[in-house]
């Protein structure tokens, strides 16, 4: 495996950015890996690394670089840390991320290893929304988007809440949740469904039976090994079957670099 941390040119400035892709002449279908609220850690650069395995081009931007560095020690957390977990992820919106997706995909665009074009997407918990929503603003760059047990997925006061953009999706999306979790409850995936389905997104959502949220973490209290793995079959058949699909045209290359 090739990695190295980088910088990545956003409107705010350079976005540490952690990238690894196999060896060999490639080049590999790009993939962005959207952190989690509790931020960058091994565990989340072993994730990285695990998909790049699969003969991908990976990108873990560090989506708290406007804040500084910030690092928790999950294993000492606290009610004082998870309020700062809190607060960290609270500043970031749709808008602020959609700026950084746009830097990292020009970033990949520059790499001789990541092939042009067309790139896949997986965002954890806080996150799970932002790759939804980035098939919605780049239509044209996302093949395919996997989220599990996404926060904020359906939010009826919120014109950016993914079921909301669902018609302006032409990728394939895989949602994956947890059969236990306050913060998506069966009615907010019935809902997320039925939006996916009325705009013709190419869909699969699934809830996991005896699972609670972060079930995919291996560190996590909530691990579930059979909704985790099952979770990394459906995300590779996707991304897999999606990566050879090509960018659209020139004009859909520029249309994210508009945006830095």
């Amino acid at each position: 495996m090739i990695e190295r941390d980088a910088q990545v040119v956003t409107r705010h400035g350079l976005m540490p950015t952690f990238a690894v892709h196999p060896e060999g002449t490639g080049p590999f279908p790009g993939v962005l890996l959207l952190m989690d609220a509790p931020g960058i850690r091994e565990e989340l650069r072993n994730i990285a690394r695990r998909i790049a395995r699969q003969d991908y081009f990976v990108l873990l931007p560090d989506m708290y670089y406007r804040l500084g560095h910030l690092r928790f020690d999950l294993p000492r957390r606290n009610d004082a840390m998870g309020a700062v977990i809190v607060a960290a992820m609270r500043h970031l919106n749709n808008d602020l991320v959609m700026e950084d997706i746009a830097g990292a995909l020009a970033f990949l665009d520059a790499q001789d290893k990541a092939k042009p074009g067309m790139v896949g997407a997986l965002g954890y918990c806080m996150s799970g929304r932002y790759a939804v929503v980035a098939a919605a603003r780049f239509p044209h760059r996302f093949a395919s988007v996997g989220s599990l047990y996404g926060v904020g997925m359906v939010n009826d006061d919120d014109s950016g809440s993914p079921h909301v953009l669902a018609s302006s999706i032409k990728a394939e999306v895989y949602c994956g949740f947890a059969e236990t979790d306050t913060s998506a409850p069966p009615e907010k995936v019935a809902a997320l469904k039925a939006a996916f389905d009325a705009a013709g997104v190419k869909h699969l959502t699934e809830v996991y039976p005896n699972s609670r949220h972060g079930y995919g973490f291996a560190a996590h209290a909530n691990y579930e090994t059979i909704a985790a793995e099952k979770s990394w079959q459906c995300l590779f058949e996707m991304w897999d079957r999606t990566a050879q699909v090509v960018l659209v045209g020139e004009d859909d290359v520029d249309r994210h670099r508009d945006v830095l």
